[in-house]
């Protein structure tokens, strides 16, 4: 096909013109491209090509060939996060914030043996003993590609669970700052080591099936949930593993369901009491004409909570009131503004979200109001270009406590890709 456009080019481009029309030079482009396609056409034909056994007493030299199927635009891949803050009212001053430079490096060993990994530096810079940043590696991890319905996987992994954890790109979600939701009910970004399997299951449907190093039961509090609960692939402790898994559908135009779990013991590092986390999730994607709807719901379950604070009191000398029962919910709805010819793109949105790190207390314990929160982000995203993003939002977040007022955020943010 690309043979015969270059001569149905050729012959018009060969009949004199008496004077340099625009159309002659935007032929000549055409054909330029057309011998470019072809011989980028040859050399994949070329590359999978079968090669010929070599002699037995004849060591073929190294030759690099390109892969037949480049999986990545490049070896290197990367997202970057760019933030400035401001709490109105309050005397502190804004803060401006490069919150993650992320690389992501790949390989393909072979077309069913892959590399993938992610190190992320968070904060601009990390200095020892002190908070002044955090370098991450998210994801370090290989998969044996066997079936579209089978495949294995291993390593430094990104626990399926909710809609940012595995997709925390900033040009993929609205607001410069990622969901509360996902932060503190669902502790994105949540990874550890652990193995396990994935694929395709058809009609629509996909899944992934993991065994992961638990969640540490001395880093729940009551503000902040699981999050501190993360044990990130340090000498992870894994005297039982936990399990997590997915399901989602992308069977019809425009949706996307998923319903994620994570279930597991915690208790390791303490004598008295061991117990059990589990975490449901669902959530949802929709898009209608210019219209973009997502939602998610996230419920966080500790059994023992009652001895799990009691045996954290013995050996900080607080009680850290952690809750039985977490829950979190938000919705979002976005319109993009301007029309589909244009080559730039505008997202306006609105998010509500409802967040509860006490939802339910363990007998004897009653729940603090400052920690059942509302959250209103409003804002927009502009895209200069698809996996670049400029941010604003302003975000409400109230509690139900009177003794702390709501609080009035103003964020600028830069995200990109590539």
């Amino acid at each position: 096909m690309c043979r015969l456009a270059a001569v149905a080019l050729t012959a018009i481009s060969v009949f004199p013109q008496e004077t340099q029309d625009p159309r002659d030079k935007r032929i000549e482009e055409l054909e330029t491209r057309v011998r470019m396609l072809e011989e980028r056409l040859r050399a994949l034909e070329s590359a999978r090509a079968p090669e010929k056994p070599a002699p037995a007493a004849v060591t073929p030299a190294p030759v690099a060939v390109e892969p037949a199927v480049a999986e990545y635009r490049s070896p290197i891949s990367g997202y970057m996060d760019f933030h400035y803050n401001k709490d109105r009212g309050e005397q502190s001053p804004g803060r401006l914030d490069f919150h993650r430079f992320v690389l992501l490096f790949g390989h393909n060993f072979t077309d069913r043996i892959k590399f993938w990994s992610e190190l992320e530096l968070e904060h601009a810079f990390v200095e020892g003993r002190e908070e002044k940043g955090e370098l991450e590696l998210e994801q370090a991890y290989l998969d044996f590609l066997v079936k579209p319905w089978l495949n294995f996987r291993g390593g430094m992994m990104l626990a399926p669970v909710g809609l940012i954890n595995e997709r925390h790109e900033p040009p993929s979600f609205n607001g410069v700052e990622r969901p509360f939701v996902d932060t503190v009910i669902v502790p994105s970004t949540w990874f550890d080591g652990g193995a396990g399997v994935f694929g395709d299951l058809g009609k629509g449907f996909a899944y992934k099936f993991y065994a992961m190093a638990p969640l540490d039961a001395t880093g729940f509090s009551a503000e902040e949930g699981l999050r501190e609960g993360r044990q990130k692939g340090f000498q992870s402790i894994t005297e039982r593993p936990a399990f997590t898994g997915r399901l989602e559908f992308r069977g019809l135009p425009r949706l996307s369901l998923g319903a994620s779990f994570w279930r597991g013991r915690t208790g390791f590092d303490l004598l008295t009491v061991n117990p059990r986390v589990r975490v449901f999730e669902f959530d949802g994607r929709f898009s209608h004409w210019r219209l973009d709807f997502r939602g998610q719901f996230a419920r966080a379950g500790v059994s023992d909570a009652g001895a799990l604070n009691l045996a954290l009191q013995r050996r900080t000398g607080v009680n850290p009131n952690i809750a039985r029962a977490m829950r979190g919910f938000y919705w979002e709805s976005a319109a993009r503004v301007l029309p589909r010819r244009f080559p730039h793109d505008l997202a306006v949105f609105w998010r509500y979200e409802n967040f509860d790190t006490q939802y339910r207390m363990p007998s004897g314990y009653l729940p603090l109001p400052q920690f059942d929160r509302t959250a209103h982000v409003m804002g927009f995203t502009y895209y200069p270009e698809p996996d670049v993003s400029l941010k604003f939002d302003y975000t409400i977040l109230r509690t139900r406590s009177a003794l702390f007022p709501s609080l009035h955020t103003v964020n600028l943010g830069m995200g990109w890709w590539f």
